[in-house]
């Protein structure tokens, strides 16, 4: 395959990945600033894909740059998280960023006594607690999660949550950018 084979591609996969997402090309437009003209030409492929384009596709469907274009995978297809510290907490990420279900562990330390944030944005989020106790701020909600308890929420209500101690605290989290829900109970 030339590389003009492999750019020929792209635009399929990004009407592919816009479209799995359920965004209508106005929605892409006006949450990446790219003219609806413009991402219709890239959809076709009328239009070259270029860096300054692919960018903010890229950050709106929270995908790497190689899975955006499709870049061909190398070597062992294992999967080799690197996980990070900040403010003490260790997230290591499980998904490798991809598809629409972010999955990701954290450890947080014992902090009573740290105020606890709350946000705000779109998305779902379904924690739960393998160890430790989490305490969670949903609105004006204070509630104490246990280890082998979950909690699912719209992320759109105001939300943080930390470790009340005294033990450490292990999450597994799972977050969906457009907002649906996990199924933990099986039909009847």
């Amino acid at each position: 395959m030339t590389h003009h084979d492999e750019l020929a591609g792209i635009g399929d996969r990004l009407r592919a990945i816009r479209e799995s997402r359920g965004l209508t090309l106005r929605a892409v437009s006006e949450a990446s600033g790219i003219s609806i003209s413009t991402l219709s030409r890239l959809e076709s492929g009328s239009r070259r894909a270029q860096l300054d384009l692919l960018l903010p596709l890229a950050r709106l469907y929270r995908l790497p740059l190689d899975d955006l274009v499709g870049a061909p995978a190398l070597g062992d297809p294992r999967i080799h998280p690197r996980p990070r510290l900040r403010d003490g907490i260790v997230t290591v990420p499980l998904s490798g960023g991809t598809g629409s279900w972010e999955a990701f562990k954290q450890v947080h330390p014992p902090a009573p006594e740290k105020p606890i944030r709350q946000w705000v944005h779109p998305g779902w989020d379904w924690i739960y607690v393998i160890s430790g106790r989490m305490r969670l701020l949903l609105a004006d909600d204070d509630l104490i999660i246990e280890a082998g308890e979950a909690a699912e929420f719209d992320t759109r209500v105001p939300h943080g949550f930390g470790n009340p101690g005294p033990d450490v605290l292990e999450v597994l989290c799972l977050f969906n950018p457009q907002g649906a829900r996990v199924h933990t109970r099986a039909s009847a």
